[in-house]
């Protein structure tokens, strides 16, 4: 299980250089607002993979960065071919901002045993772990989705550099959120 604990936070460094890179290489084909959010995010997962929940502070930062960041991520694309590519990376961007404030939050400390009984031990941090866990499910609903059911919009190389994006992010999200 340590070995586990120890590669996280190189899955995570490669997913993000992975999806950064494939989000760079396909320039044209994507916008201004999904290439900000691709290096946003790539950015945040190499911190917090260097790092390693040892600074909340940090991760709170991040957080709100992240959240900012996939609000750009959609301005002005509805009604265009990248509308819903870039939805997608918002939608990674909000689960990796609310991986960091899972990590902020830091562990729920029992004080005495009125902490212990009912639902004392849950507070913040239980609730994001749920959000958590249906935000990574949503993110890998939506790239099999994407990836099985959609019709492409690219085609050739920029439509493979699309898809390794997509499938690094979904990986790096999870690796992240379910690592830490």
């Amino acid at each position: 299980m340590d070995h586990l604990i120890v590669a996280v936070p190189w899955l995570m460094a490669a997913a993000a250089i992975v999806s950064a890179v494939a989000g760079v290489a396909a320039w044209r084909a994507v916008p201004w607002q999904g290439r900000q959010s691709v290096l946003v995010m790539a950015a945040a997962m190499l911190a917090l993979a260097a790092t390693a929940g040892r600074y909340p502070v940090l991760e709170l930062a991040l957080g709100v960065i992240l959240l900012g960041s996939g609000m750009v991520g959609t301005m002005g694309v509805r009604g265009t071919a990248s509308a819903a590519p870039c939805c997608h990376r918002a939608l990674v961007s909000l689960v990796m901002a609310m991986c960091a404030f899972h990590g902020a939050a830091g562990p729920v400390a029992a004080v005495g045993p009125a902490t212990v009984t009912g639902h004392g031990g849950h507070g913040l941090p239980g609730m994001l772990s749920v959000l958590l866990f249906a935000g990574v499910g949503a993110v890998a609903l939506w790239t099999v989705v994407a990836e099985w059911f959609v019709a492409p919009v690219h085609h050739g190389r920029t439509a493979g550099l699309l898809r390794i994006e997509s499938w690094a992010m979904t990986a790096g999200v999870a690796v992240m959120c379910l690592g830490f």
